[in-house]
């Protein structure tokens, strides 16, 4: 068989494997296995698959996933999410949607701690939806708040989502990390707008006005904000000197989280081993998400897909940008079915090659998939951080949730149009690193 058209079989497999129901992860590692003792030969397979395994949970720059993700467990355990909330409430609550604009800037506060979009989105559901629903909020404006905040946190750094970019892409996961500054500041500003605007056009989604607040109570409740502030310069400046590597960085932020918690005696046995339980079941996750890909790397390449595809999309006689359109539309399409680390994990074998093969930064893309990876997590009818707003809204429909995070979704577009029409906001604070 022509090894273009094994390799289309084997991607066309991958998909009919995933409809009954079987891991992404295995899913590839099987096809891809399989693929290459048909492309070569059993003996040539199975070193792929033993190798591809060892090395993607033996690489040291890797152990930077578990660390970010306990982050998250310890700054929720120091009761963070709420020194966060109450601090934006009372400097923001008289805006227009006061309580949905604090929200956002408590989960980009989050977020910056963090890494995990679904974390943000549980932690402050939790907080912020009772109090928006207390003072007469509409549950579509409350949930559709929280759920789009919450995918600040796979973009502002520390994120999952540039790691595993970086991880697939072999690119610099610190200069990934510096490049989410900038996009995830302008997100929540695009998100806070849209909350703003929505409230002035309708104020019956957000009736009630909270007391004011002294200033003195606005300057008290910025004292407890100085914990998660000093942590994300401390990791994030670290990296953006040159002092610390992610990986390094990702150890200082847990153990300085791990004794902030522990000095406010907030950090319960309870607390701790489902923050360590967490950290393990999403690391182990990722990391046979990408050998999984990686065994299905080999397999394509070996078909030649990837560097057929590329050659072929250099020579249409199109502008580039229209390519780049139809990523983001494939990737639009995606979201609906696929969680946005599978979804990284599935495309970038392909897609990556042609994106370098036309000219663009790798660096600058990075940001604009998990970008398209946030949508994802908002798109019906497989939206993560829907279902994580849904559980802890009980009361709240499904229907209302989607309908209320319809705007965000088209700021996630805007943000992505601002990025592609100015690169570097995304590519400037990368370019100037000391290393």
């Amino acid at each position: 068989m022509d090894p273009i058209l094994t390799g289309i079989v084997g991607t066309l497999l991958v998909f009919f494997l995933l409809s009954l129901g079987m891991p992404i992860a295995f899913s590839l590692m099987l096809v891809g296995f399989l693929g290459i003792s048909f492309l070569s030969s059993v003996e040539a397979a199975l070193p792929v698959l033993a190798r591809t395994v060892y090395e993607t949970s033996s690489h040291y720059p890797y152990t930077v996933i578990p660390l970010f993700v306990v982050m998250g467990g310890f700054a929720s355990s120091s009761g963070m999410t709420r020194q966060l909330y109450a601090a934006f409430d009372k400097w923001l609550r008289m805006l227009p949607g006061g309580l949905g604009v604090a929200t956002i800037g408590a989960c980009a506060g989050f977020a910056g701690v963090s890494g995990s979009s679904v974390a943000t989105a549980a932690a402050m559901g939790t907080v912020a939806i009772p109090e928006m629903n207390r003072f007469g909020y509409s549950s579509k404006l409350s949930a559709g708040t929280v759920a789009a905040g919450g995918t600040l946190g796979f973009l502002i750094p520390p994120s999952i989502g540039f790691v595993v970019y970086g991880m697939l892409t072999e690119q610099s996961i610190g200069k990934l990390l510096i490049a989410g500054v900038a996009p995830g500041l302008l997100l929540a500003l695009a998100y806070i707008s849209i909350i703003v605007s929505w409230v002035k056009i309708n104020p019956k989604i957000a009736p009630s006005s909270p007391e004011p607040v002294s200033w003195k109570d606005k300057f008290a409740s910025l004292l407890p904000v100085w914990e998660p502030l000093m942590i994300f310069l401390v990791v994030m400046g670290g990296i953006y000197l040159g002092f610390f590597t992610p990986t390094e960085a990702g150890g200082v932020g847990a153990t300085v989280l791990f004794l902030v918690a522990l000095f406010k005696r907030k950090l319960h046995w309870t607390a701790f081993k489902v923050a360590l339980l967490e950290s393990v079941s999403i690391s182990v996750m990722v990391l046979f998400l990408v050998a999984g890909a990686n065994v299905f790397s080999t397999f394509l390449a070996l078909s030649t897909i990837p560097i057929q595809v590329s050659t072929w999309v250099v020579s249409l006689e199109v502008s580039r940008y229209i390519i780049l359109t139809i990523v983001i539309l494939i990737y639009l399409f995606l979201g609906c079915f696929l969680d946005a680390i599978s979804m990284m994990v599935l495309t970038m074998p392909v897609i990556f090659p042609v994106i370098i093969n036309l000219g663009f930064n790798p660096i600058w893309f990075g940001v604009i998939a998990v970008l398209m990876m946030e949508a994802g997590l908002l798109t019906p009818p497989m939206g993560l951080n829907v279902f994580t707003v849904a559980g802890v809204a009980k009361d709240v429909p499904l229907e209302s949730i989607y309908r209320g995070i319809l705007p965000f979704l088209i700021s996630i577009f805007v943000v992505v149009l601002f990025i592609i029409l100015f690169p570097k906001l995304a590519t400037f604070l990368p370019n100037m690193m000391l290393r």
